[in-house]
Formats: C-alpha cells, structure tokens, sequence
C-alpha cells in the first residue's frame, strides 16, 4: 500500500501518526521454511541485508509483514545513503522497522481495519535487535510532527485507523508529511561536463504525464567524484540514440540520453508553475521505486478513476482506434474492428472486452509472472509467434523482468501483467492467449504450482482425456492430495497442484513423474510418457509432467485458446469431469456468466501447497 503526499500535520481522532523512516520499504514473508525478503518492486534483499534477515529465525508465527530498513549514522539518525554502502559496511546500525501485518496463521489480514492489524503485529512479532515493532500515537498529530521535526527526522506518516491494506495502491488512507520538500524523478540523460569535472555535468530529470514523458529539470550537484564516477558508469549501459521526451528539452550542454528505468531522489526549493523544480539536488538512487510510479500529480483524478472502473462497451459500430484510460494509464487500442476468429466473426475488440470483464479473476493467476507472448496480429488463420523479449517498443508503464537464459546466453527481458491496463494492451498486441510461468516475482525458482498437461493424439477422443484425468484424481486421492482440473480452452485437460513456492523446479518435476508413472501403470494402453514424437504412439496421450521446468508455460486459467470457437481455459468441479465433456463447452460468450455462478474454482492454486514428502512416503507405502 502507498502513500500520498500531504501539505500539513493535523489533529484527528480517526487518524493514527507513525515516524516516516528514510529507508527501504520491505515485505517479510515468513509462510514457508525459507523466508522471502524483498523490495516493493520484487528485488531480493535476503542477502544484502542478511543482517536482518538472520534474526526471521525468531518468529514464533507464520506471517507477512510489511516495514521499512533503516540505518543509522553515528548519531542515531536514519540515513537513506548508509543504507545503500550496506556492502563497504556489513557492521553498519540496522532496524528493520515493521509497521503492518498482511497475513498470520493461515489469513489473510489485509481486510481487517488497520488498529487490528497493528494489535494483532504487536502480539505476534518477536522483537529482537534488529526487528522492531514500529508503534505510533493517536489523533495529536500537530505534536507528533513537531517533535519528529525537533529529532530532525524526515516527517511522518498519517493513517486512517480503519484503513483496510490495498496493495500496490496510492491511498487518501496513507499520507507522508515531509519536513523538506523531496521528490523522486527518473534519469533520462546526462550533459556533458564542463571545466575540471569529470564523468557528466547534470542528470536531465523527467516524470510522467499521462503515460508521456515530462522534463522537470536537472540537477548537476549532490556529488561527490566517487558518486558521480559510479552513476556514470552504471548510465553508460543503458545509453539509447534518441531522446525519451516526445518534446526535447533544450539544455546548455550536448546531452547522452539513457532509457528512463532509474529513479532517484532529489530535494527542492520549490516547483515552478510549469512543473520545473527550482534548485534540485540529488539526494540517491531509488533501487526500490518503478519508473512509471513516478508521476505528476495528475488533473481530474476522480474522473479518470470513474473511467478506469467502467467496462468497455460493446458498440455495433466499434471505433478501429480509441484511447482508454486504465489504471491511470492511457491505452492507445488499434484496429478494434479485426476480425481475430474469422468463422465465429470475433473481433480484436470482442477478446479485450472479454479479457477486460474476467479481468478480476484472471490478473491473481498472471500477477508478477515472466509472460511468454503468444501473438496473433492478424488473427487466428494467419501465422502466429511467441514473443518472450519485451523490446524496447513497449510503453514505460509495461513492467518487466530481466531473466538470464542459458539457452540464449542472455538477459531476456520478460512482461508481466498485474493490471487491467498491461492486460488491454497485450490483447491489442494480439495477445489471444497469455502464458504464464509457473513461478512468481521475486522468487522464479520456486513455482507456486505442479502442472500436469494431458495431450491427446489426433486419434484420441477427449473422452479418453476425461479417463485420464479421472485416474490422475485417482491416484492423487489415494494420497491425500486435492488437485484443480481445467479445460486447456483447445484439446487437454490441466491438473494443477499447488506447492506453495515451498520446493524448486527439479524437486517438483521429479515429483509430477511419480505421480505420472502411477497413471500410466494404471492405463498403459491409454497413457504415455514418451517425449519423442517419433518414438510415441499416435493413439496414446502424452502425460506431460516436463511443463514442471523454468521458463515453461502454459494457458492460463481463463484465456481465450486462438482456436475457432473462441473457448476459454475453465476450470472444472471434478464432478462436471466425465463423459460428454467438451473443451468446447466453455467459450468466450458464456464464460464470465459461469464463472461469476461457480466463483473462482482455481483460487486455492495460489493458496497454501501440500506437504510433498508426507505424500512421497504415502505413495511409497502404498506401493
């Protein structure tokens, strides 16, 4: 959850007031045997701060918290630049300062008002040396701010004592009041230097309005020789031709300009009318914050919010191109007319419209997971490519993740889609179906689920996927493991296990071919585990337990198939799995209205994962 900006301290009785610490926002999750420690934008802190996360071993209770690193100078005042010397000072002062708890023993806590969370936080968290429990005042912020202002501290946080936690959104609910006037900004180029100085005179500064980018100003002191030497250096890898600015600034100096990825912090004197910071001086680079995050205060929020909730509307004459605000976003949509399922006459702006009402259902099953882009830009009769490098086209907003393939020798630069706006845009790509990988940011080695893909030859009906699928269940239920079937949405069956992020990607491959090896016993006429397509036999379906590998995916629940007959990826009660079933059944039409009738049948996937090695020594006795 995140904050606003606010001019003043105030006075309220509803209201609760916490020190605004000068760190790095961070989320514990302590669920599993293995902690995960990690920024808001899913980078790993576990061992630059092992500090820290030495001291999770002392928490009595499973939970996710929420809270900020801080380090502390010589006089015991938090100091954001310390913190990022972390590694030429492993002895440095630390706190992790923990301010919210979002999950604890099984729930989650987030729609408890936040008074409850923080009691629940105070009596659940083992404070140690290093972990803090961050307590706060109530109603007298006037006094509050004052004193954090005599201890010279940056300000405060303001919350709404019944404040549910929403992530990832900037809420009235939260407000930073700050002493000193500072701003993040993103560095989008770098002027020459003059004279004596060396490395780069000034970093041109830029934000977005709108989804363009905006020059705000530039700052060329806050150095030091060594500072500058480093940001150099790190600038000159992401050196680009052409201006970022659709409208280039003018400067004194020839600039280089950079791709617009890294934010820092600057402070001010003050912001001119027209949006230009009066004397900024850079403070630090902000490892923790996203580009796109950064934003003029946009006009007319209220308006654009109405505009991001309200469906896109079917028209009988569809507009070819329009503009759609999402997530405060602005979605350039082309070509609404094409014709994507040419026999069943379904429009490119027919599938946003789909993906865009099962938005809520299907953005938990994509969120923060590297995307393989399945493109079909001329729909589904002509050729269609998988695209798995973002490429330097996207807009800012996309979020991305940079994965190191040994295959390519490497960095694939991956899209993940968390909102309704990346959503749109990928299906205006031609994104019919989205794949995602099986593991989540910030840990893709630890998938979250098993797969097991059911893939029939063509002379298999699908009621033979039905039999099989019915004896995986079988063989599942006979060690006490519950496993989540659905329609591929083309000629299979799915069965999804969740695991929990509690094992990696070899252990659970190995696992889903035990559990693979029972079913083709139990149907060798029927089954097979045979990769090879020339060594299979063509009238027997492929039990594919290798889509447990990094960097697999698969269709995700509820996607369209680019297949005619527009079906959709359903998940099914293993009751609706026999005879008669057809993948057929569940298409773009009737989809939304079952799945609002049986609810989310996936949703436990995501949940809690099974214990695999009570369920290996059950198999094994029961061999």
């Amino acid at each position: 959850m995140l904050t606003k900006s606010f001019e003043k301290a105030f006075d309220d009785e509803d209201w609760l007031f916490e020190i605004k610490w000068d760190g790095y926002r961070a989320v514990a999750d302590l669920r599993h045997t293995n902690p995960l420690f990690y920024s808001r934008n899913g980078i790993s802190f576990l061992s630059k701060f092992e500090k820290v996360t030495k001291d999770f071993s002392h928490q009595k209770h499973k939970m996710v918290l929420d809270g900020e690193i801080v380090a502390y100078d010589a006089h015991g005042k938090p100091n954001f630049q310390l913190l990022q010397q972390i590694g030429d000072h492993p002895d440095m002062a630390l706190t992790y300062q923990v301010f919210d708890l979002l999950w604890l023993n099984g729930h989650s806590t987030e729609k408890l008002p936040l008074v409850q969370r923080k009691e629940l936080l105070k009596e659940a968290l083992t404070e140690t040396d290093i972990i803090k429990y961050c307590d706060h005042i109530p109603e007298k912020g006037i006094a509050f701010f004052n004193q954090m202002n005599t201890m010279k501290l940056e300000g405060m946080i303001a919350k709404k004592a019944d404040s549910l936690y929403i992530e990832n959104q900037r809420s009235s609910d939260w407000l930073k009041i700050k002493f000193t006037n500072t701003d993040e900004a993103i560095i989008c180029g770098l002027t020459e230097p003059r004279g004596s100085r060396e490395s780069f005179g000034a970093l041109i500064l830029g934000k977005y309005t709108d989804g363009r980018l905006t020059y705000c100003g530039h700052t060329g002191t806050g150095f030091n020789n060594e500072s500058l030497k480093q940001l150099y250096d790190r600038l000159q890898k992401m050196v680009i031709k052409t201006s970022p600015f659709e409208t280039v600034p003018t400067t004194n100096m020839p600039v280089t300009w950079t791709k617009p990825e890294l934010v820092c912090e600057i402070k001010y004197s003050e912001i001119t009318k027209d949006g230009m910071y009066r004397h900024p001086v850079f403070l630090a680079i902000r490892e923790d914050k996203e580009p796109e995050e950064i934003q003029l205060n946009p006009k007319n929020e209220k308006s654009k919010e109405m505009k991001a909730k309200a469906p896109l509307k079917k028209s009988a004459n569809p507009e070819k191109e329009k503009e759609i605000t999402l997530d405060k976003h602005q979605v350039h949509l082309t070509n609404q007319d094409k014709i994507y399922f040419p026999k069943d006459g379904i429009t490119k702006g027919d599938v946003i419209e789909y993906y865009q009402s099962v938005a809520s259902y299907i953005l938990p099953f994509l969120k923060n997971r590297p995307l393989s882009l399945n493109r079909f830009p001329g729909g589904i009769e002509e050729q269609g490519f998988y695209q798995k490098d973002a490429g330097d086209n996207m807009p800012d907003w996309i979020k991305t993740t940079k994965v190191y393939s040994e295959s390519n020798d490497k960095y694939i630069d991956y899209v993940y889609c968390n909102d309704k706006a990346t959503l749109a845009y990928l299906n205006n790509l031609g994104c019919i179906d989205l794949n995602p990988w099986n593991s989540s940011l910030p840990d893709l080695e630890h998938p979250d689920y098993l797969v097991l893909d059911l893939d029939p030859s063509k002379k298999n009906t699908f009621d033979d996927v039905v039999e099989t699928a019915l004896q995986v269940n079988e063989v599942l239920n006979s060690v006490k493991v519950k496993g989540y079937c659905k329609t591929s949405g083309s000629t299979g069956i799915h069965i999804y296990i969740p695991m929990g992020g509690k094992y990696d990607f070899d252990q659970v491959k190995d696992f889903a071919h035990i559990l693979m090896k029972q079913v083709n016993e139990k149907l060798p006429k029927l089954t097979t585990l045979e990769r090879s397509l020339q060594k299979r036999d063509d009238k027997k379906i492929y039990m594919d337990y290798l889509q447990n590998r990094i960097g697999q995916t698969l269709a995700s629940v509820y996607s369209v198939r680019p297949k005619e007959g527009a079906a959709v990826s359903m998940p099914l009660e293993w009751n609706e799995v026999k005879p008669g079933l057809k993948p057929t059944d569940f298409t773009i039409y009737n989809a939304l209205e079952r799945i609002k009738g049986k609810g989310d049948l996936f949703k436990p996937v995501l949940g809690k994962g099974i214990d695999m090695m009570k369920v290996l020594e059950l198999l094994q006795n029961g061999e």
